[in-house]
């Protein structure tokens, strides 16, 4: 029975949330490996951006590292989603380590654009995060060739030596609305600019970002479930908070602050791309606990993408990870 102070208190489950089809195939690539070959794995930055799945991971026998010098010679090492550049591959090949390759497929893709852009001699306008390792790895196909645009101020301002061949591309994870602004700004200045021929913002972080959207007019708070250093996930706090809404991107339920809570009836809860579903179910325990009783779940956009593994990996066999996220308990 709702004690008086719980009574009308909510919270809305967003669906879909949590993890995307490039996510599920890497985090399945590194058990997978780790069943077939044993410990230790070697893995090139975080696998997907998420500490809870690192630490996870790390536990199996995974070996998380930043530079390949950390690598002995010959070992075998995983290249994370996010992709990497030519001149990681070649340094892996020189220390004839054995590679699989989690990189996203939608990461891959933007790769192929760049490449082939750059081989007919347009500058590339790459819209992204410098500090991204994706975006390391896309600007490393083409160096002399891309210039990086984070901000519709770099937009206003770029130059190229040559506005009749240009191109942009663009980082998987953005936000819809920035980077349509930044697109806007680039076609007036550069009329003949041609872009990927589908946009290169992925269709996980595009869901995920409809949804915020849906529900901002329902509630009060929202609370996005992801690592810090996870970027589609900072961009779902982003989107709620333009459309007045406050937000805060937590990794688990042990971030959540009492003083967001005053005076807030109804919450919205969603998970970035690379957040484990389980970290929700916590989150939704949490709540319930502060009176927030009442749970409903709001579906947007079905969602029933899945990506091959790597050849290396496809005749082994494990329980893979689920892409579609089990309903928390009480649901």
């Amino acid at each position: 029975m709702q004690s008086m102070g719980s009574a009308g208190k909510k919270v809305i489950l967003l669906r879909p949330r949590g993890f995307c089809a490039g996510v599920v195939r890497a985090i399945d690539v590194v058990k997978i490996a780790l069943e077939l070959y044993g410990a230790p794995i070697y893995v090139r930055k975080e696998i997907v951006h998420n500490r809870h799945v690192v630490d996870e991971l790390r536990g199996l026998g995974a070996i998380f590292v930043d530079d390949l010098h950390q690598v002995p010679e010959g070992a075998r090492l995983i290249f994370s989603a996010h992709g990497v550049s030519p001149m990681v591959r070649e340094e892996a090949k020189a220390r004839n380590l054995e590679v699989i390759d989690a990189t996203c497929p939608l990461v891959t893709k933007v790769h192929l654009e760049a490449v082939k852009f750059a081989r007919a001699g347009h500058t590339i306008l790459l819209i992204g995060h410098k500090e991204h390792e994706e975006i390391d790895g896309t600007f490393g196909e083409a160096p002399r060739n891309t210039i990086i645009v984070q901000t519709e101020a770099d937009a206003a301002v770029v130059e190229v030596p040559d506005a009749d061949k240009v191109c942009f591309l663009t980082q998987t994870t953005l936000s819809l609305d920035e980077t349509g602004g930044i697109i806007d700004i680039l076609r007036k200045r550069f009329p003949l600019i041609e872009g990927p021929k589908s946009q290169d913002i992925c269709y996980a972080t595009e869901n995920r970002q409809t949804a915020v959207k849906a529900v901002v007019p329902m509630c009060q708070l929202l609370l996005v479930v992801g690592s810090q250093n996870s970027s589609n996930s900072k961009r779902l706090v982003e989107v709620c908070r333009k459309s007045g809404v406050p937000a805060f991107l937590i990794d688990d339920r042990s971030y959540l602050k009492d003083e967001w809570f005053d005076g807030v009836r109804t919450i919205s809860v969603t998970a970035g791309a690379s957040a484990p579903e389980n970290l929700v179910s916590e989150l939704i325990a949490a709540l319930r606990e502060k009176g927030y009783v009442d749970l409903e779940e709001l579906d947007i956009i079905d969602e029933d993408v899945r990506f091959q593994l790597p050849g290396e990996l496809q005749g082994g066999f494990v329980k893979l990870t689920p892409i579609a996220p089990p309903a928390p308990a009480g649901l």
